[in-house]
């Protein structure tokens, strides 16, 4: 065989894993529901259902949805959150590598924190001059404000 022939071979090999998992992310996983803004997508996952319910419950359910709060603003932070989230959520479940209960990472905390501090802006920044805590934090003390528990 020469080294054309394996290099097709390999071509063809890749190009059919990448149909594979694109076909199984986007027909099977829903893929594309997570393109959009749709809170009934996060509930693709079994895993998700307790968490959707409680949002529909709480105050943010008439008001925002997921990626509200759980996306940086912008199109380039909005999705490459969910694109990085999404592979550690795929690899994780297909892999069974994940908690009972879901923990949030430091990262999407960070994220988070910065939604809180978005829409509320006015009551974080008078909470803020009256405070002498570096590390104010909202989602301490209002940690199941989204998702009532």
């Amino acid at each position: 065989m020469d080294f054309s022939r394996h290099v097709h071979i390999l071509l063809a090999v890749l190009l059919g894993a990448a149909v594979g998992v694109g076909l199984y992310t986007f027909v099977y996983a829903k893929g594309a529901s997570y393109m959009t803004d749709n809170p009934g997508a996060c509930a693709n996952c079994h895993v998700m259902d307790a968490h959707y319910g409680a949002w529909l419950k709480s105050s943010h359910g008439r008001v925002a949805v997921c990626n509200d709060c759980h996306t940086p603003a912008g199109f380039v932070g909005k999705y490459s959150v969910k694109a990085t989230n999404g592979f550690w959520h795929s690899f994780a479940f297909t892999s069974g590598w994940f908690p009972d209960q879901i923990q949030i990472t430091e990262r999407n905390l960070k994220v988070t924190e910065g939604a809180c501090r978005k829409c509320h802006s006015d009551m974080v920044h008078a909470i803020q001059l009256t405070s002498d805590d570096d590390s104010f934090s909202c989602i301490r003390c209002h940690r199941s404000v989204g998702h009532l528990e």
